[in-house]
């Protein structure tokens, strides 16, 4: 299990990440997935949630899946002009101004 920022669209859960990344590797294997979304109050209480999962590798879309993740942790809508900054899922965003130090690269990923 890992930690992932994620929006919903309907029914369907859209998770950010990378395609070198573990995750998007371990869901074309084996497409079947569980995401375990832990409530941010105490006492803790998480929902798991069971279901078939696909990569999508439309950079329009995942464009704007990280756009809203971004949005949901700074709590305001970012700015056209900030978009570009938007290249890979982020560490965290508390605010728009932490885009500027933000990191854009993989970790290393061990093969399964």
């Amino acid at each position: 299990m890992t930690v992932v920022y994620y929006v919903t669209d309907g029914d369907d859960i859209l998770v950010s990440t990378m395609a070198e990344r573990g995750k998007a590797m371990a869901v074309e294997r084996d497409p079947r997935v569980s995401l375990c979304v832990l409530d941010e109050n105490w006492p803790v209480t998480y929902l798991q949630v069971y279901g078939t999962a696909v990569v999508e590798r439309d950079e329009e879309q995942a464009a704007d899946v990280l756009r809203q993740v971004i949005e949901l942790m700074a709590g305001e809508p970012v700015p056209a002009e900030r978009r570009e900054q938007i290249a890979t899922p982020p560490r965290h965003v508390h605010q728009m101004e932490d885009l500027d130090t933000l990191t854009h690269s993989t970790s290393t990923s061990m093969e399964w």
